[in-house]
């Protein structure tokens, strides 16, 4: 065989398809002195082989491990829901309130104004290949005009598409952190916020929410978290798991401890405008002044399509303060995964143009009614304390677990439910809120009621009340 090499051109995308006369090895190796670290130049011979065939191999024997990443991505509901015994009555359908998945049922259909524009991006095939990896700049505009304001105005440039509400959260704290930072996660809270966080060596701190004051954050206890290297908030409004809608003036609250320790946030607002009547729900970014913020979002929750897989990230930077290092970094983020899918960004603009008022009115309506029937009915069981919700889809129950000595703690409880009665409820402490357990409102409402009726029969069955105070004399 002779001694001819095919020069491949590593800095650019030329492949020279001549033949070249293979220089003589400096080091023995088959590659001139520079190798691919000079000239970017790599001469690979003929046969496929970068290096003589007499090179060992440093490994003995096959030892594939995954990575740190890995072995420390844990979703705690997955964890806790996972280890449980689930086997439902037999006797009694099983109605599922765990799944936060409004499209389970089927009975939370999406607008056709949502279809017919699903319908259309994909008979134009002009969204069959690939995207900026931040989205197609009229997508991204569309998102801008839709979410722009006086008080928070955004252009195009302000927009990051990305797959799902998710992947939005994931690189905005991707873009905040490096590993041994800290960030503030809501307890409870999402628990995505905290599998990402560890799986990148991120230290997860806790501030509590207030179920006696409709879930507002401790605000106290939230800035006593703070420290030199705390590289990002977290604010859920509309909450999940609590369903909770801060007011105007506790967002100003959270605005000034982040402003006066130079905390950036990330504002999970992908319930944002699920709120019931009568409360009011303000965006982080229209009230702040100085504080710089990543509101993240998408199509999943209000237009009933998590499957669709189509978020964003919306910028708001108050004084300049990210600059052009923070943008950049979430593009390269982004290239990642090369961006959303581009079928559902052809079809974003008429998502949200034409999305009938009526759509959003009933789908909140349907909620605020099933909630006030689930609060209504668990307020008079014996041994539990809902808390009505203001917004999302979502209520959280608590438990009085003294009243029921048959079960050792949340997951107990909700396990036994299960088995008993059919009725499954996702234990808070897969969001690390023990002695609570959260119910997700969207089931048909014959579903709500009957799913009601069950467990306050359960309820009534394990529950003990206080012990007298009285002592017997004979003891």
């Amino acid at each position: 065989m002779d001694n001819k090499a095919y020069v491949v051109q590593m800095n650019d995308k030329r492949v020279h398809g001549k033949s070249a006369i293979q220089p003589k090895p400096l080091n023995g190796t088959g590659v001139t002195g520079k190798g691919m670290h000079g000239n970017g130049i790599h001469h690979v011979n003929v046969n496929g082989s970068l290096y003589p065939a007499k090179v060992k191999s440093r490994r003995q024997m096959w030892d594939v491990q995954p990575s740190e990443m890995a072995n420390n991505t844990l979703n705690p509901i997955r964890a806790i829901v996972d280890g449980m015994k689930l086997t439902p009555n037999p006797d009694k359908p099983m109605i599922a309130l765990s799944i936060g998945d409004p499209t389970v049922f089927g009975n939370l259909p999406t607008d056709d104004a949502v279809l017919q524009a699903m319908k259309d991006a994909i008979d134009s095939q002009k969204f069959n290949g690939y995207a900026p990896s931040v989205g197609y700049l009229q997508s991204r505009q569309a998102v801008a005009n839709f979410y722009s304001c006086p008080e928070a105005p955004l252009q195009a440039e302000d927009v990051i598409l990305t797959s799902g509400c998710s992947q939005a959260i994931e690189l905005v704290i991707n873009v905040f952190c490096n590993p041994g930072d800290n960030i503030l996660v809501p307890c409870p809270g999402f628990s995505l916020y905290k599998t990402l966080a560890v799986s990148m060596g991120i230290k997860v701190k806790l501030y509590n929410l207030l179920p006696e004051k409709s879930w507002e954050i401790d605000l106290q206890h939230m800035e006593s978290l703070i420290d030199e290297r705390t590289s990002c908030l977290i604010v859920t409004n509309p909450s999940n798991p609590c369903g909770s809608v801060f007011k105007k003036e506790h967002l100003q609250k959270i605005l000034k401890v982040a402003s006066k320790h130079c905390v950036p946030i990330l504002a999970d607002e992908i319930y944002s405008d699920m709120v019931f009547p009568g409360c009011n729900s303000s965006s982080l970014a229209s009230l702040s002044s100085d504080v710089p913020i990543l509101s993240c979002g998408g199509l999943a929750k209000r237009w009933l399509v998590p499957g669709w897989r189509m978020g964003w990230i919306l910028i708001h930077d108050r004084n300049n303060i990210f600059g052009s290092e923070i943008r950049q970094g979430l593009v390269k983020l982004s290239q990642r995964i090369l961006g959303a899918c581009t079928v559902v960004q052809g079809a974003l603009e008429s998502i949200l143009n034409n999305t009938p008022e009526r759509f959003y009115r009933d789908t909140i309506s349907f909620l605020q009614s099933n909630s006030e029937i689930c609060f209504n009915e668990l307020s008079t069981v014996p041994g539990l304390n809902p808390v009505m919700p203001s917004g999302a889809m979502y209520l959280m129950v608590g438990i009085e677990m003294e009243r029921f000595p048959d079960f050792k703690d949340d997951v107990d409880f909700t396990e036994r439910l299960v088995t008993e009665q059919s009725v499954f409820c996702l234990p808070a402490s897969a969001f690390e809120y023990p002695n609570f357990f959260r119910i997700v409102v969207t089931v048909p409402e014959e579903m709500m009621v009957e799913a009601c009726i069950r467990i306050r029969e359960f309820c009534q069955h394990y529950h003990r009340p206080p012990s007298s105070d009285c002592n017997d004399l004979d003891q």
